[in-house]
Order: structure tokens, then sequence, then C-alpha cells
């Protein structure tokens, strides 16, 4: 006998599969301190998910991809996903789609910063939460939030993380993950995945498209965003718990990746 949850409106069976019996074309699932269960899944339509608070991690095509707050993502259509968090608290809005316009974005994940219209149209929509009767102002704004994608999305490529195909870079990227904090050793790197340095870098760039430098200070920014979430600390303690040796050093390589300063909300302080 098969188990069924619901999930955003979808029925989910013990193999992991989606079973869509909703009629209208979009829809929206508002939740309040989403719960995760950590099981990779998929489902015929493809979702945006906007992080209005929190963070979560999405495992995607042996990629990590960081959806931090005010930050949404694109999943297509079939594509299998899990989802972690260690934030307190994950505020999500969820939008599934049944059909997409016929452009390369929407056939790739696609993970970007909400800007100020974009997330004034995702709030607004929040008042047809878990609604799935027909509504002609529904239908025709959520098309709108769908052609308007591509324009919002303006760089993707910082939120992801690469998995390694390669069993020899595993215990390389694992060692990183564990050891963030410190200066990047890359003879130590190289006699952990056996193999030379010239080797390793070209091996590890081949696989990811990143360097280990790069790599590292993905783990590093990472890490402070869960920090960062946890409003428990200020931006000086976190770069030095992070690894770097100033504020201003932090602030310049979070600036890199994200685009914009990090922060901390003051009434915390």
């Amino acid at each position: 006998m098969q188990n069924d949850k619901i999930k955003c409106g979808l029925k989910e069976r013990t193999d992991s599969q989606f079973i869509d019996t909703i009629e209208k074309e979009a829809y929206v699932w508002c939740e309040k301190n989403w719960k995760h269960d950590d099981n990779e899944h998929s489902h015929t339509r493809s979702q945006l998910t906007f992080v209005e608070e929190g963070y979560q991690y999405f495992y995607i095509d042996q990629k990590i991809y960081l959806v931090p707050q005010n930050h949404v993502i694109w999943i297509p259509s079939g594509k299998a996903h899990r989802i972690t968090s260690e934030a307190k608290t994950v505020n999500l809005m969820v939008f599934l789609f049944k059909s997409v316009f016929n452009e390369n974005f929407y056939q790739n994940v696609q993970v970007f910063a909400v800007n100020s219209v974009l997330k004034e149209m995702l709030l607004y929509a929040s008042k047809w939460s878990q609604s799935l009767t027909e509504d002609e102002e529904q239908e025709i704004f959520f098309k709108a939030i769908l052609k308007s994608l591509p324009n919002f999305c303006k760089e993707s490529s910082f939120l992801e993380i690469p998995v390694p195909k390669n069993e020899r870079l595993i215990p390389v990227c694992h060692y990183i993950n564990l050891n963030f904090k410190y200066n990047l050793d890359v003879d130590l790197l190289a006699e952990k995945a056996k193999m030379s340095v010239r080797s390793l870098q070209r091996i590890f760039k081949n696989e990811t498209g990143i360097t280990l430098q790069k790599y590292h200070q993905l783990t590093r920014i990472l890490k402070s965003i869960e920090l960062i979430d946890t409003k428990q600390y200020t931006l000086s303690q976190i770069a030095y718990f992070v690894g770097y040796q100033s504020l201003s050093a932090f602030t310049s390589s979070y600036f890199s990746i994200m685009k914009s300063k990090p922060k901390i909300n003051k009434e915390k302080f």
C-alpha cells in the first residue's frame, strides 16, 4: 500500500514522484516555517521558489545551489532535486507552472536575486496562496511573472557549487568543506587525491569548471551566509570564523560572489 503525502498541493508517492491532479495552469503555495524531509523528488510542473526568509540548498545534477533570502530558484519540469537547510526559519513561496514559454531560460536551473519589482509581484501573488480555483486575474498575473523571469535574471552561476564525479576529487572537496577556515594547502590536497599538484589543478578545473581557489572561496562565503542567518554574530566575528583576517577582506570576497555587501539585521545588535 502506497502512502501519499501532500506537498504544495501535489500528491507524493513513496517513490518520490508527484502525482498532479490539479487542472490549473499555475498556482502558488506559501508556507511559514517550511519543513524539509531531505528526499530527492521530481514533478512534471516547472517550479519557481522564492525564499522570503532563511536560506535553502538545492541538490540538482551534481551541483549544490544556494538560495538565500530574497532570491529565487527556477527548476525546470521533471528535474530531480533534493533540499536541505539549517536555517532556524524558512519562509517560502512556491509557484508551480504546468507549461512554460519556448525559450532556453526555462530549460535550465536558474538562481538569482529578486529586485524590488519582482519582489512586489511575488508578494502580491501571495493572496492566491493555496487557491486551486480558476481566477482570470491570477492566470494573467502568473503568466506575466513567468514571461518576465528571463529579464530579471542577470547572473545565476555565482550561487552554485559543483560536486565532481571523479572519485579522487571527493576527498579533496571533503577536506576543504571541513577546513575552509584555513588557507588552501594545495600540496596536501594533491596528496589526498594521490596525484601531482599540476594534475589536481587541471583535473579539478575540468571536472567542476572552477579552480580549487574558487571552490575554497565559495565554501567560505556559503558558510558565512549560514552564520549571518543565525543573527548571533557580528560581521567581524563571521569574517574571522570563516577564515578572513579582516572585515574588509571578507566584505570584498563576499561582494565578488554575492554581488552585494553582507549585512545583518541591526535590531539584533
